[in-house]
């Protein structure tokens, strides 16, 4: 296993970067996006060049998260990683923070002088209102690049979190290849929807307001091969 997030995302991408990566559904909303690897790192690298050029951060520079799982948490928390940032998910001191746009008012509690909201809509649409204070994730981080060079060697957390991530792996039964459901209402925990997965190269479909009557035709269709408990 890599010493790095971002090596043991490349990894997980490598063999082929054209399969569908991350499958999002939310059944609330009708929802469906699929990434393959290779566009799932193009929106890794976008926002990693966002908080190296832009914003300036290095290397153990913390920063705030405050998101659902989702296909676009999934692009920042990786961003981060890949920038070597701390990712904390408690409030702080950070220089840089995401929330969701329902999350606002809490957001309110962490000091930082970069401050980024996500609407989470169908097809990443940009804000109707940004509220002030913050600037549009998904409007700012497409003026970036497509490719990022990470820094070699692990961030301040990789360590810790890769080791829990392959942890939950064993512990959750997921097969190196697999194709995984997880519903995102119980299994929140990004080492378990996203890092868990990446230790075996595994592919993931993340549903969030999951419709049990909907299980059976989705496991077909998305060729489904093992299910989180």
């Amino acid at each position: 296993m890599a010493d790095n997030i971002a090596r043991v995302f490349a990894d997980a991408i490598a063999t082929d970067p054209t399969r569908p990566l991350l499958t999002w559904y939310d059944d609330a909303s009708g929802d469906r996006t699929e990434l393959s690897g290779a566009t799932l790192a193009n929106w890794v690298a976008k926002t990693a060049n966002l908080l190296v050029d832009e914003v300036g951060l290095a290397p153990g520079t913390p920063a705030g998260v405050l998101l659902p799982p989702h296909w676009q948490t999934a692009a920042v928390l990786l961003g981060c990683w890949s920038a070597k940032l701390s990712v904390v998910d408690t409030p702080g001191d950070v220089e840089v923070l995401f929330a969701a746009a329902d999350r606002l008012d809490e957001a309110q509690s962490w000091p930082a002088d970069e401050r980024y909201a996500l609407g989470l809509a169908p097809l990443a649409v940009p804000l109707r209102q940004v509220p002030p204070g913050f600037a549009d994730y998904v409007v700012e981080v497409r003026r970036h690049g497509d490719h990022f060079t990470p820094q070699p060697g692990p961030g301040p957390t990789d360590e810790q979190l890769l080791t829990r991530a392959e942890a939950r792996a064993v512990e959750l039964g997921i097969p190196p290849g697999a194709r995984v459901l997880i519903d995102a209402d119980r299994h929140p925990d990004p080492v378990d929807w996203l890092l868990a997965p990446l230790t075996r190269a595994a592919t993931v479909v993340l549903c969030a307001n999951l419709a049990q009557g909907k299980l059976p035709t989705r496991l077909t269709t998305e060729k489904v091969t093992h299910s989180l408990p």
